[in-house]
């Protein structure tokens, strides 16, 4: 018998513990074992690999992650409430699993990790945007981590690979595949969680690539990218005046017609606008 058949069903530890989902916490459980395995096979080989997972809950993925292989599993939790759940899975995979009690958002945890690094989690709603762009905006390319298999609503991971022209194109397309491959692996419904969502979910996974695509400040184009789609509607000599009084200089040397809204413009013409505008004085 595996480490994880020796492990009570999820719906029991969830009656044990008494672990009700928490609005506040952006908490959604999936107790469904075969679907939490098979996002954990989406993050690719993990032997070998130290994984960070982020808000695991009562620890369905968790069990995944460390069934697939991983060498270590590093938990940040929020809830206290699930760490005697989490401590169920430490016991039946010794070494392989910590968990630490915070908040990912006020914490380094790649520092507690070796790599090869892999992260790998269904993200709570509330906070996963501002971790996917702490993650792809570091001071030094490439991360020290290697993929990202994240879990979001529908529409975020939607906006994660959308392309230039299209609604769901804007600021977070433009981080995530300026630097990594970006594609949507999996989609949920959401009658696959406990309480269902209002909207559906998609895994998405991310590979970092070992330089940008396209060479760009990364201050200076996300600064640009958050201007140009803070006011999408608005033609970009007007959304980008606030960057640089010159901004119609710039625009006009990169080939871009000031008249553009940002969902017309690619990621290579943000970037050459990023390498224009850092290039004043």
């Amino acid at each position: 018998m595996s480490a994880i058949d020796k492990l009570p069903p999820l719906r029991e530890v969830i009656a044990t513990h008494q672990l009700s989902a928490r609005k506040s916490l952006g908490q959604n459980f999936l107790l469904d074992l075969n679907l939490t395995a098979k996002i954990a096979r989406q993050a690719g080989d993990l032997s070998g690999c130290d994984v960070l997972e982020i808000g695991p809950g009562p620890g369905g993925l968790t069990r995944g992650l460390l069934s697939e292989g991983a060498r270590r599993v590093l938990a940040i939790e929020k809830d206290q409430r699930c760490l005697p759940a989490l401590a169920e899975i430490a016991a039946a995979y010794p070494g392989q699993l910590e968990v630490i009690n915070g908040d990912a958002l006020e914490i380094d945890p790649l520092a507690h990790l070796t790599p090869p690094i892999r992260i790998a989690a269904n993200l709570p709603y509330n906070v996963g945007t501002e971790l996917l762009v702490r993650w792809l905006t570091p001071k030094v390319w490439p991360p020290v981590w290697q993929s990202l298999t994240l879990m979001f609503q529908r529409e975020v991971a939607e906006r994660i690979v959308a392309q230039p022209g299209s609604k769901a194109y804007g600021r977070l397309a433009i981080l995530a595949q300026w630097r990594a491959d970006a594609r949507i692996v999996m989609s949920l419904p959401p009658g696959a969680f406990t309480p269902p969502p209002k909207v559906s979910s998609a895994v998405v996974h991310l590979t970092a690539l070992p330089e940008p695509r396209f060479p760009a400040d990364a201050a200076v184009l996300s600064r640009i990218v958050a201007a140009a789609f803070n006011q999408r509607r608005k033609m970009l000599r007007a959304a980008l005046k606030g960057v640089t009084p010159a901004i119609e200089e710039h625009l006009n040397a990169v080939g871009i017609p000031p008249t553009e809204r940002a969902e017309q413009v690619g990621l290579e013409g943000f970037c050459a606008l990023a390498r224009s505008i850092a290039g004043e004085g």
